[in-house]
């Protein structure tokens, strides 16, 4: 995939339709400088960006990627190259978005860690105070803090995927659960 080509494509489609960069930057909620850069071929175009601009200019996305419009032949033999260089383009992959998203939800979700780890601690201290026997207040704090880490995994793993997907996954989620119906 020859991004300066692609990008010299979609300056020309943009064109065609009348577009300045700012118009179809205001489009995409995304700055004329983003547009700039990917009509330049300095940085690729997100899936969802491909998307929109396909839909928008009533193309295909291996259109796009491969800087022109294709033939039936030439769309079949662009597309399995133009997947494989996309993939290889992209800013991250997988388990870096992974790692990243699970610090920013740790991040923003400090305050509730912090609240159940306080929870627990003073059900240990009350437990204590009240005379619990030693193997009860191991045995309830073990249990607790098992069901903490389950659930708080539970919501940030949501939360990961979420963002990973685009949202997405919920979609195919709810249409795997239909076809089970």
């Amino acid at each position: 995939m020859n991004m300066a080509k692609m990008g010299s494509f979609l300056a020309e489609l943009r064109k065609e339709h009348n577009l300045t960069q700012a118009d179809l930057g205001e489009k995409l909620g995304v700055t004329n400088k983003t547009i700039s850069r990917w009509e330049t071929g300095n940085y690729m175009p997100p899936v969802e960006m491909l998307e929109e601009l396909s839909n928008m200019y009533n193309m295909t996305i291996n259109e796009l990627l491969s800087g022109k419009k294709l033939s039936t032949e030439e769309y079949k033999e662009m597309a399995e190259t133009n997947i494989k260089e996309s993939l290889r383009a992209s800013t991250f992959d997988l388990k870096e978005k992974q790692i990243f998203f699970k610090k920013k939800w740790r991040k923003e979700h400090l305050s509730t860690i912090i609240a159940c780890t306080v929870a627990w601690i003073v059900l240990m201290i009350a437990l204590k105070v009240q005379g619990a026997e030693t193997y009860l207040i191991g045995t309830t704090g073990g249990l607790l803090a098992v069901l903490y880490y389950a659930v708080l995994n539970n919501r940030m793993m949501a939360y990961v995927e979420n963002h990973i997907y685009g949202g997405k996954w919920n979609e195919y989620k709810s249409k795997d659960a239909e076809k089970e119906t």
